[in-house]
């Protein structure tokens, strides 16, 4: 007995220590199976060998997109062929990464009410935003350097997006231009705007947008230069690869260098940091030091304002005081967001501002959310909420780093699959039918 005794404890010694280790970061499957058995009490020989054996197979990741049965599945292999440093950046939050898994466990704590006996046959997902009519209200987020992860990159994106039918936010300090990202996506492409620190560029970047053909501008008010991601840290600790053609510069809008070592944002390094950026070619940046500015206030809001044309979006707002002063500044519509858990350690999901953010706004304006969103049930969850629409991030990175623009279209696909799914099983046949009332808070 002390014999089976002890070599129980081994086994559960050695699972618990696995259990702390990265090793097992890359799997939801895997560390999900491990704490089901510890919980389970006694790890018998036969449960630990079962353990192992997935273990062993756990490392299998899908061989072609339409293998994927959701979109977790990109993962595995996007983490397989993306460079050390490249998936850390990918990857990263901050401190301990919390708030990025808090984003999606926020839409674990909403059930869905779902009726029966209800017509289900055509469901239109179809969804308006400033006059302009999308075939879902699925969203692809902004997600800087994605040449990082394929050589498709965001014009792969793009014309995902295009083939598709779904809305693309284009990041400021994307490998591709505003308008090559036009062109491939048929048009269904918002620019994103990180102002940096001087006027002077902002204008022109916003300009720049718009003469391409932006519909929409959407500032983003969440990050700030010097965030902590230590994963993203740790990451270019163990990258062997020599960076330096690709990253000129000491700047680096993360606070650190690729060493790890603190950086000092000098005007110079910033022009190495954009000299791959598109979106900053012909523009003088000598004197920009900062991506975002520190010193940013609502007046930032009102000379936009004053100066875009298109519509004017805010991202990164998750009060409801915040999103009262963004009607008052004539604001055409908000993203809530924290940038995926890539901008703070609040440990406040999304979707738990989502609602506050509504309120504040009081039907003035379109509402998005992003974050944390993995199943077609949260983009369900979301517009019952009130969101207009949803977006996401690292879910069509893992697509495209994986198989390329293929993998962005299953991804979206997959996406579109289980909110269809959904809305028939809750007895929804269009979008202005997901209500509130179709939502209930799980019980403690």
């Amino acid at each position: 007995m002390n014999g089976h005794a002890d070599s129980d404890r081994t086994r559960r010694k050695f699972l618990r220590m696995l259990a702390a280790s990265p090793v097992l970061a890359g799997s939801h499957l895997l560390s999900n199976s491990l704490t089901n058995l510890l919980a389970a009490g006694e790890v018998t020989e036969r449960k630990f060998r079962g353990w192992l054996e997935n273990f062993q197979q756990a490392d299998e990741a899908i061989t072609s997109p339409d293998q994927a049965l959701d979109v977790m599945d990109f993962e595995p292999l996007a983490k397989k062929v993306v460079p050390p440093a490249h998936w850390g950046y990918l990857a990263t939050g901050v401190d301990d990464d919390a708030t990025v898994k808090a984003n999606h466990d926020g839409y674990s704590r909403i059930q869905i009410r779902a009726r029966r006996l209800v017509n289900v046959d055509d469901i239109d997902m179809s969804q308006t935003i400033f006059g302009t009519k999308w075939k879902t209200p699925i969203v692809l987020s902004p997600v800087s350097a994605q040449k990082a992860f394929h050589p498709d990159g965001e014009l792969g994106v793009a014309k995902a997006a295009g083939s598709k039918g779904h809305l693309m936010m284009l990041s400021t300090v994307a490998t591709a231009s505003i308008e090559d990202a036009l062109a491939a996506s048929g048009k269904a492409v918002w620019q994103q705007l990180y102002p940096t620190n001087v006027w002077e560029v902002t204008q022109a970047l916003v300009k720049r947008a718009e003469k391409a053909g932006a519909q929409a501008i959407v500032l983003t008010v969440d990050l700030q230069d010097g965030s902590n991601r230590e994963t993203l840290f740790r990451s270019q600790r163990v990258d062997k690869r020599d960076c330096s053609m690709c990253h000129m510069g000491a700047y680096s809008p993360f606070g650190r260098g690729r060493t790890g070592a603190l950086s000092a944002p000098a005007a110079a390094g910033f022009a190495g940091y954009v000299a791959r950026k598109p979106m900053f070619d012909g523009i003088d940046v000598s004197k920009v030091t900062q991506l975002y500015p520190l010193a940013a206030t609502w007046d930032l809001v009102k000379r936009l304002r004053d100066t875009v044309t298109a519509k004017l979006l805010i991202k990164g707002i998750v009060t409801s005081e915040d999103a009262q002063l963004a009607v008052e500044h004539g604001v055409d519509g908000l993203v809530v967001s924290n940038h995926g858990g890539r901008s703070e350690e609040t440990l406040r999901p999304t979707i738990e501002s989502l609602p506050e953010v509504l309120e504040g706004v009081a039907g003035k304006m379109p509402v998005l959310v992003d974050g944390g969103v993995r199943r077609g049930t949260d983009i369900f969850k979301a517009l019952a909420l009130g969101a207009t629409a949803v977006g996401f991030g690292r879910p069509h990175s893992w697509g495209l780093a994986a198989f390329g623009q293929a993998g962005v279209e299953a991804v979206l696909e997959i996406y579109k699959r289980e909110l269809r799914t959904i809305m028939r099983q809750a007895g929804t046949t269009s979008l202005d039918k997901i209500t509130r009332s179709y939502l209930v808070a799980r019980p403690l």
